[in-house]
């Protein structure tokens, strides 16, 4: 059965999204010989919340209020990748991070409600309590007085 959490975005959604994305590309740092020297691995991703078709305005408010700190002033969040030797593994790769943190940023948490514990399992804890008092008070050395 397929659990599928509150708020996260539909398949139709995601596709949308991608088209949405801007890519670019550039030279990747680090070792690698000529492959880091002439080859463009290195991906960036651009994804404008702000100006998104495929966002409702609700959504939109949420991905801003809970990734404030991975959006840039002008409302774009920006992520590179470049751990595979192959830039359209890098464009995966980005796409699906960038997928994955809208998703986690969608999903509403389920509200805690306050309990309050029962009558039994205060019970017993007080029960616990006395029985290891018994017990820490059976260890005390006793001084006969005579």
């Amino acid at each position: 059965m397929l659990i599928i959490k509150k708020s996260m975005l539909a398949i139709e959604q995601i596709n949308l999204i991608k088209k949405e994305l801007v890519y670019h590309t550039s030279r990747s740092g680090g070792k690698g010989g000529q492959n880091v020297n002439k080859v463009e691995t290195k991906v960036g991703i651009v994804f404008n919340i702000a100006e998104s078709y495929c966002l409702s305005e609700s959504q939109k408010e949420r991905v801003m209020l809970k990734l404030k700190n991975r959006i840039s002033d002008d409302g774009c969040i920006k992520l590179t990748e470049s751990k595979s030797r192959s830039q359209l593994a890098n464009k995966e790769l980005v796409t699906k991070r960038l997928i994955d943190m809208l998703n986690k940023a969608l999903v509403i948490p389920k509200v805690r409600k306050k309990t309050k514990p029962s009558k039994s399992s205060m019970a017993k804890r007080v029960e616990k309590k006395k029985i290891r008092g018994d017990i820490k008070k059976l260890r005390k050395k006793t001084i006969n007085e005579d």
